[in-house]
Formats: C-alpha cells, sequence, structure tokens
C-alpha cells in the first residue's frame, strides 16, 4: 500500500497532536521502538511524546510535496515538506521530513523519522 493521501493523513494527525499539546494521541500513532532523528540528537517515542508535557509545540502547520515509496510488505517510506510555527514563535519555519510507518496487527504506525532543515544548503 503506497497511498500517498492515507499516509499524509497519518502522519497530519501527528502534527495536530503537537498543534494540540495531545501527548496521548501523539503515543498512538507512534511504535514502542520509534526512533526520531532530529539535528539535536536522538528521540524515542517517549521523548517525542514528553515534549508535549507542558502543552502544544507546534502553533500552525502545513504539509506538502508529500510522496511515498514502499519498502517491502506493510512498510511504506512518506516522505514531505513541512512549513510550521512553533508556538510563540513569531517566524515560520520550515523542513523536509522522511517518516516510515509500518503495519503492525490492524493499525499503522511510525516507526521512523528524520527531519532535514529545509533552509540547508542543497547536496552537490
Amino acid at each position: 500500500m503506497t497511498n500517498t493521501a492515507f499516509f499524509l493523513d497519518l502522519e497530519t494527525r501527528v502534527w495536530q497532536a503537537l498543534v494540540d499539546g495531545d501527548p496521548a494521541a501523539d503515543a498512538a500513532l507512534l511504535a514502542g521502538d520509534f526512533l526520531g532523528v532530529y539535528s539535536t540528537g536522538f528521540s524515542g517515542r517517549d521523548g517525542h511524546v514528553e515534549q508535549l508535557a507542558d502543552g502544544p509545540t507546534v502553533a500552525t502547520f502545513a504539509l506538502s510535496l508529500a510522496r511515498t515509496v514502499a519498502l517491502g510488505e506493510g512498510r511504506v517510506l512518506l516522505a514531505y515538506r513541512a512549513d510550521y510555527r512553533r508556538t510563540g514563535a513569531t517566524g515560520a519555519e520550515a523542513m523536509y521530513v522522511s517518516s516510515i510507518w509500518e503495519k503492525r496487527g490492524d493499525r499503522w504506525l511510525n516507526t521512523f523519522s528524520q527531519d532535514s532543515n529545509a533552509a540547508d544548503p542543497a547536496p552537490v
């Protein structure tokens, strides 16, 4: 299954949990062995969820340029651009994100995510 709209909807739910400050919604979408790779280092599911302990971390977001790549049975890579504004910030930011969604039982869970700053220079 590589229906881009389906996986973009799942990813949108993760972002919406950040806007809503909803740790339960965030945790429900991430696998227990989730790994996030960020400019600040690595994070597991607990770290991703804990960022919401004090409420929302994102004020607004828009996801675009989405594409999917099948990684085998029950695994899909979703890549997209995220334009967003952090809670309390005045300026917008942008990044490219790669997320792996894996079917476990009857649910799709996010098992991996890596962010790349959109302002970084293009590769040579």
